[in-house]
């Protein structure tokens, strides 16, 4: 009787050791099986699940990387010299800089420092077609009246904006990059550590929203 009952035993413990192993298999065929079901197009996950972002994906998004952009109008740089960080991009056309312009970089500026302790994995481009001691502020408190001289672009980035980098390209090469902003000029960019346009953002939405999609982007990056 007992070596029936060893017998049993012995025979349980082997379909339980059976049914362990056979987990990670399970679901190894179940990825495998919905990874084809996705890529067939019969789901679309981002449909039916949702995404995380406020923002607009760019979609394909726009390398940065094989352009040739001008610092401070002078010096040629590429995108791979700068520190590899994450980017707020904004765009910035002709030579002056509007109400639109000023605000943006007032927006980015402070949800840049909103960042906190992410800071640091961040930093801020205005890119423009012209260099920006050629660009003019217009529409600011100070720059009102007959007897006001309207301000340089640089001079005041230099005082309110330190830390920013301004870069310029040829209006057609600006374009190809950020088609969007021409057509509303009210969005700013997102630009990847390895130097891809991936997400617009629009001046409608809320520092909150952005701030949120933002840290979650930092938050499953390692840069």
């Amino acid at each position: 009787m007992k070596q029936v009952d060893s017998t049993l035993q012995q025979k349980r413990a082997r379909r339980v050791l059976l049914l362990i192993a056979g987990i990670p298999v399970a679901v190894m065929l179940a990825a495998t099986v919905l990874w084809g079901v996705v890529e067939a197009g019969y789901v679309d996950v981002v449909d039916r699940f949702g995404t995380a972002n406020h923002g607009d994906l760019i979609t394909p998004p726009r390398s940065v990387s094989e352009a040739v952009f001008r610092h401070e109008g002078v010096a040629e740089v590429l995108w791979r010299d700068l520190p590899v960080k994450w980017r707020l991009l904004v765009v910035q056309r002709g030579e002056t800089c509007d109400i639109v312009c000023q605000q943006q970089l007032y927006q980015t500026r402070q949800i840049h420092l909103a960042l906190g302790k992410d800071f640091n994995r961040v930093d801020r481009v205005l890119l423009g077609d012209t260099a920006p001691d050629g660009v003019l502020l217009v529409g600011d408190e100070r720059s009102q009246g007959d007897a006001a001289k309207p301000r340089a672009l640089a001079a005041w980035l230099a005082q309110e904006h330190r830390g920013l980098t301004p870069l310029t390209l040829p209006p057609s090469m600006l374009e190809a990059l950020v088609p969007e902003a021409s057509v509303s000029p009210a969005q700013w960019y997102v630009v990847d550590p390895a130097g891809w346009i991936m997400m617009r953002m629009s001046d409608d939405l809320h520092y909150k929203d952005v701030i949120s999609d933002l840290r979650f982007l930092l938050k499953h990056t390692g840069a």
